[in-house]
């Protein structure tokens, strides 16, 4: 249609038809002209972004009201080892494999601000496209697992900084995050404790059934109620582990109790931010802050291990 209304008016006797043409040109670029500027100007609903400009890891100050970013690490399985008393503690690896800041992601306030980590290899023919591209983007080599955390501004790190083991303290106190292992469907005494009915004395093919559901006045059932059905494979929190131990040389946290999720499975471990009535670092320790840099300060030794103080736990107290 364009082309042809275009020759119409190349014409020298059709003034009349160039005219209309012109016209109908003038129409339909007006409405949908995509130059430059008009694609630069910010349209009524779009929001401004913000984002920290941080180009260089420098050290800073650590105050209660920071919070610093989260890393995810490979859950390799649990262990036990023994405090300075001689009582045995279960704990569970944590290993972290090359992680690295892989951009800084903008917010709707200037107060906040979020940062987006990378966990592993992946080669470049295993993804996708579009992940390549941001990759190549930032500069920062592919990654098998992406997560973000939120952070203060003041604890904003530049894209490619590597976090080590070392970004956790001994003694302090974390949030793990993953994916708990699936049981698939299972019934009311596995998946939510139930008693059961009576083993015996009358019980006919009601041992294990939940029994009533409630009365017949509402009509349907209350949401929540507990019910068999698909056990596990959600996103589980455990929070207030203590780290007891940091291995600088394997990149590996060891933190007291289990962890959800099979072995091999990423994690996310960040500082707690639920503290009833709890110290999140130990008293006078050294939090590194934004995060452990290497080169700053007297080199680690590979194992920083949490003391557990107070008193001697097996010698009976004294009367």
């Amino acid at each position: 249609m364009l082309p042809c209304l275009l020759r119409s008016c190349s014409g020298s006797g059709r003034l009349a038809a160039s005219g209309a043409a012109f016209t109908r040109v003038r129409v339909l670029q007006s409405p949908l002209s995509t130059s430059a500027p008009a694609a630069k100007a910010k349209l009524p609903h779009e929001k401004i972004r913000y984002a920290p400009d941080v180009t260089e890891l420098q050290p800073g100050t650590y105050t209660p009201q920071s919070q610093r970013t989260g890393v995810i690490a490979r859950k390799k399985g649990m262990a036990a080892i023994w405090d300075e008393w001689g009582v045995r503690v279960p704990v569970t690896v944590l290993q972290l494999d090359a992680v690295q800041v892989v951009s800084v992601v903008k917010t709707s306030s200037p107060n906040h601000a979020r940062l987006q980590i990378g966990c592993g290899a992946r080669k470049e023919k295993n993804t996708t496209k579009p992940l390549m591209g941001h990759f190549k983007a930032h500069g920062v080599e592919p990654k098998a697992k992406l997560f973000e955390f939120p952070i203060t501004p003041d604890a904003a790190l530049p894209v490619g900084t590597e976090i080590t083991a070392a970004h956790f303290v001994p003694g302090q106190l974390v949030d793990v995050t993953a994916t708990s292992i699936g049981k698939g469907f299972q019934g009311v005494m596995k998946r939510w404790g139930f008693a059961g009915g009576p083993a015996s004395h009358g019980n006919s093919l009601s041992h294990r059934v939940p029994g009533s559901t409630g009365n017949i006045n509402p009509g349907r059932v209350y949401p929540g109620k507990k019910m068999p059905g698909r056990m596990g494979g959600k996103s589980a929190t455990v929070i207030r582990l203590p780290v007891v131990k940091v291995d600088t040389a394997f990149n590996c946290v060891w933190v007291k109790g289990s962890v959800p999720g099979p072995d091999e499975q990423f994690v996310k471990i960040r500082d707690s931010i639920r503290l009833v009535k709890h110290r999140l670092f130990p008293e006078g320790a050294s939090v590194p802050f934004p995060t452990y840099i290497p080169g700053q300060g007297p080199a680690l030794p590979r194992e920083l291990v949490a003391r557990t103080g107070g008193r001697d736990p097996l010698t009976p107290a004294a009367d």
